[in-house]
């Protein structure tokens, strides 16, 4: 009896002080590593924060944006995009004579820097452009001012443009349009308020290069007049025009005469029967998009 309680003590002791096998002490040792070493409190914490702050609107923002929050808490006062005394390259984005101050919510034009060549500043609140806006930049080639507020526009504004190409002042509030000036190629007015009156005889006569004209979505009564011989698409969709003359696209005492530039004239949604003015389509190589019954 002494014997056999002896082995069944041995059989339990044995197990208990032999060490654990090599593989799972350095697995153990592994585990321990990879969280008190290489992921410290003080690397734990900064990483922790990092993921704080780029997510903290819902949103991803770029790593440097993160870094420049927490490396220095006076940059967190961003200041205001309504203040437009901030240098111009500081409230908009400036690169390689492009200027973009789009979605900002200014309500003036910003000073540009002199070699501005392409000015884009769509959808802000902008109502006013000045003769002074643009009076020291004679490098512009490019300007978008769509989606705006824009009343008025001084007269002058555009007169020392001599590179201006090409000028979009569609979605605003206009009721007439400025002096353009004569190297324009392409103009969008398209959804403002312009009637008839508001454009001069002669606004569109002496610009020769100008191609793509988008007057759609106004309050024009009629066609405007003096066409260029340049031009290859008119947009006047959806605007108030009742009537439209032999002289409007071609020439009445010339009947010879072929307008071979213009591919496309829109004129739907407006309350004048085409088919009633076959003549003024007689130079025309294609009829222009409309109602004809």
């Amino acid at each position: 009896m002494e014997t056999l309680q002896a082995t069944f003590f041995l059989f339990v002791f044995v197990p208990l002080v032999n060490p654990a096998p090599p593989l799972q002490q350095e697995s153990l040792q592994l585990y321990e590593y990879d969280t008190d070493v290489s992921m410290g409190s003080l690397t734990l914490q900064d990483y922790e924060m990092q993921s704080k702050d780029i997510r903290k609107d819902g949103t991803n923002v770029s790593l440097d944006t993160s870094l420049i929050l927490h490396s220095d808490d006076s940059q967190l006062d961003v200041p205001s995009t309504k203040d437009t005394n901030l240098p111009t390259c500081l409230l908009c984005v400036c690169l390689s004579g492009s200027v973009y101050c789009e979605e900002i919510d200014i309500e003036a034009v910003p000073p540009l820097p002199k070699e501005t060549a392409y000015l884009y500043a769509r959808f802000n609140k902008i109502k006013r452009i000045a003769a002074s806006d643009f009076a020291d930049i004679t490098t512009l080639r490019r300007i978008d001012f769509s989606g705006n507020r824009i009343e008025e526009i001084e007269d002058g504004a555009f007169s020392k443009l001599l590179l201006l190409e090409e000028l979009s002042l569609a979605e605003n509030r206009l009721v007439k349009l400025p002096v353009l000036p004569p190297k324009l190629t392409t103009f969008n007015a398209n959804q403002n308020r312009i009637k008839s009156r508001g454009i001069k005889a002669n606004a569109f006569k002496k610009l020769t290069n100008l191609a793509y004209l988008y007057l759609g979505h106004n309050a024009l009564e009629s066609v405007p007049l003096n066409l260029p011989e340049s031009l290859r698409i008119l947009h006047l969709q959806y605007n108030n025009i009742t009537t439209i003359t032999d002289d409007t696209f071609c020439k009445s005492n010339n009947t010879r005469y072929i307008r071979t530039r213009m591919d496309e004239i829109r004129m739907e949604g407006n309350p004048i029967v085409l088919a009633k003015h076959v003549n003024a389509f007689s130079c025309l190589r294609m009829l222009p998009v409309g109602t004809y019954y």
